[in-house]
């Protein structure tokens, strides 16, 4: 991963036609049409409009688009459905995939129904986090990282060395983050591992831990304008200036500096998480044969993943992409060396403790 993140991006260009370089979808299939539909929980903008009007045009499968802007509620909406989804592809973050694994909402990845598996680059395809039970769970897609978002205007380069300029009096009133997201990195922030592997086997040490940082979140939330949900609402506040930092994912901020807009992110000394986001086969869809038909469209060019990459920001995980993204797209998703050095992934092996304490420390942000 990092091979793709090294570029310098200190020079905020101007986008030349933003949103508008999408490539041409390729030949998608060469086989007859089919009929009926596909059914796609994911996020806003990763399956480019380009790419679907193709793919719908030369296939005969409608691709129905249910949006998602959290983990937690597409787990809760699988569950609700009880085995029989409405769903035939989820889109998940590789560091939750044994949370669903163990509900039975997915099933295993039949890669030798992907001619074009191949595509995706090793560093994820056979990444450790992608293979649980000896199988794969998923097509690793976009890839991303939580960053500190800055307005370049307003808050200079210096003061982002560190996650404290988020709890500054300097900027109150003026900051916005995801709670869920933001207290793995307070915990990091407090010195303590945001993942919680270390206190798999100290529980005691684990709730303490995660309390530490609700309390510090509560004590600073005066600082906080809004804790919001989606990737576009971070985007609208920077546009409107209602803030000029944020806990963010860096693929809605990537998308901020491909549209011109005097913002920039970092990853602080303290550190912060990377992920990779999946699309996988939900058990039991209704539709597993256009599902398996769409994933291999998707990767049947390196030039879809970059169409991914321009409509959403997030750094594609097929091979040759970037021969199809401008300096400006590589730019506006790239970190320096440095601050490479400070990011980590996400793990899952301790999920299940993990979020038995966060989910209701939540709550208790939210609430105070």
């Amino acid at each position: 991963m990092t091979t793709k993140w090294t570029l310098r991006r200190r020079d905020l260009l101007r986008s030349a036609a933003a949103g508008t370089a999408l490539v041409a979808a390729p030949a998608i299939v060469r086989r007859a049409r089919a009929a009926g539909v596909v059914n796609v929980w994911t996020y806003a903008n990763f399956i480019p409009d380009d790419f679907k009007a193709k793919f719908e045009e030369e296939t005969g499968i409608e691709i129905r688009i249910r949006l998602v802007d959290d983990q937690g509620k597409q787990f809760n909406l699988m569950t609700a459905e009880a085995g029989a989804p409405t769903a035939d592809i989820v889109t998940i973050a590789g560091h939750r995939f044994r949370q669903f694994i163990d509900s039975d909402l997915v099933a295993p990845l039949d890669v030798g129904r992907l001619a074009n598996w191949s595509t995706v680059r090793p560093v994820y395809s056979d990444a450790d986090w992608a293979l649980i039970e000896g199988q794969k769970w998923g097509v690793p897609i976009l890839a991303g990282a939580e960053v500190l978002a800055y307005n370049t205007e307003v808050v200079s380069e210096e003061e982002v060395t560190s996650w404290d300029v988020m709890f500054s009096d300097k900027y109150a009133g003026q900051t916005a983050y995801i709670i869920q997201d933001m207290m793995s990195v307070v915990m990091l922030y407090q010195g303590n591992d945001g993942n919680m592997i270390e206190y798999i086997d100290d529980p005691k040490r684990a709730e303490e831990v995660v309390v530490e940082a609700r309390d510090f979140m509560i004590a600073n939330k005066d600082k906080v304008r809004k804790f919001y949900d989606s990737g576009a609402e971070v985007q609208q506040m920077f546009v409107n200036q209602d803030i000029v930092l944020a806990h963010a994912w860096s693929g809605p901020i990537s998308k901020l500096i491909m549209d011109g807009f005097p913002v920039d992110m970092t990853i602080p000394k303290e550190g912060s998480y990377g992920f990779v986001y999946n699309f996988n086969v939900a058990q039991n869809g209704p539709n597993p044969d256009n599902a398996y038909t769409l994933l291999d469209a998707i990767l049947a060019d390196p030039a879809t993943g970059a169409a991914m990459t321009q409509a959403s920001g997030f750094i594609s995980t097929f091979k040759g992409a970037e021969e199809h993204l401008s300096e400006l797209e590589i730019r506006a998703a790239s970190f320096t060396e440095e601050e490479l050095s400070h990011l980590q992934f996400f793990r899952a092996e301790a999920n299940d403790m993990k979020y038995k304490l966060v989910d209701p420390a939540v709550e208790e942000v939210k609430a105070a």
